[in-house]
This record gives C-alpha cells, sequence and structure tokens, in this order.
C-alpha cells in the first residue's frame, strides 16, 4: 500500500472543492523550503540571511538579484558518510529557489559573504527602472 498515492487523489479532490489555489497557502508546511531564509527590511536596504550548512566550495552557490527577485541556486551537501540515518531535519540536496523582493534591488550594488553556515546577502533599493541581472560573488569570512 502507498500512502503517497492516496493523498494525491485526496488533494486532487480537495483542489476540485475549494479551487485550484487552495493547497498554494500549505506549500511551506508540506514541503518546506530550503534553504531557509530571514529577509530584513530598511527604508533603502534589504538584508537577508540564508541557511546554507556545509558550504565548502563558494563557487557552488549561485546569487542572482534583477529588479524584485532574488534567486539562489546550489546544493547543500553535509558529506557525512557514516552509519545509517536515523533521523534527519537538516534538509539536503539541490535547491533552486525565487524570493519576491518588497521593491527592485540594483544589481550593481549587492554584497555577499559566507560565515558559520550562513550567506549575508546586502541589497540596496533601485531608483530607476532598468533590469540588468548579474551574478553575485560571494566571500569567505574568516573567523576572527
Amino acid at each position: 500500500m502507498d500512502p503517497f498515492k492516496q493523498m494525491g487523489d485526496w488533494k486532487k479532490n480537495m483542489d476540485q472543492f475549494f479551487g485550484d489555489n487552495f493547497w498554494n497557502e500549505f506549500e511551506g508546511i508540506i514541503k518546506p523550503n530550503i534553504p531557509q531564509i530571514n529577509l530584513y527590511q530598511t527604508e533603502h536596504e534589504l538584508f537577508c540571511v540564508v541557511n546554507i550548512p556545509g558550504l565548502h566550495d563558494l563557487e557552488k552557490i549561485d546569487i542572482y538579484a534583477d529588479m524584485a527577485t532574488l534567486e539562489l541556486r546550489g546544493v547543500i551537501d553535509l558529506e557525512f558518510g557514516g552509519g545509517q540515518v536515523i533521523k534527519e531535519e537538516i534538509l539536503q540536496g539541490a535547491f533552486e529557489r525565487q524570493i519576491s523582493l518588497p521593491f527592485p534591488v540594483r544589481s550593481d550594488k549587492i554584497t555577499a559573504t559566507y560565515r558559520n553556515g550562513l550567506v549575508y546577502i546586502r541589497l540596496h533599493r533601485l531608483i530607476s527602472e532598468t533590469s540588468n541581472k548579474r551574478r553575485v560573488n560571494v566571500r569567505l569570512l574568516e573567523d576572527e
């Protein structure tokens, strides 16, 4: 017996009853987003903290900003090969995530640093309306 097959049928019936957008409200609960983020806003800046444990090669994360969208792509790989998994709460694997920002940002004035498993991204408000998507380089902050 496959419980997930029955879950698909149940979801289909709920969509027919409540409408196609019913499950959008539960998307983050059913399938959590990776990587996890916190987004903070000031009047002219955004500050995004991204949880990416075990990142050893900074070239394996791609960060793009285009107008009011921040894109994150990469892989979370904890590289632990010993023993059988008993409990796994730290989500791993390839990710691709788009984050809608509250206002357009300047793609030429973005900084990103990595320290202790967190990527810190600082974005500045865009005043003009032209788009110029470009990749953001991440710097490693050394422990003090």
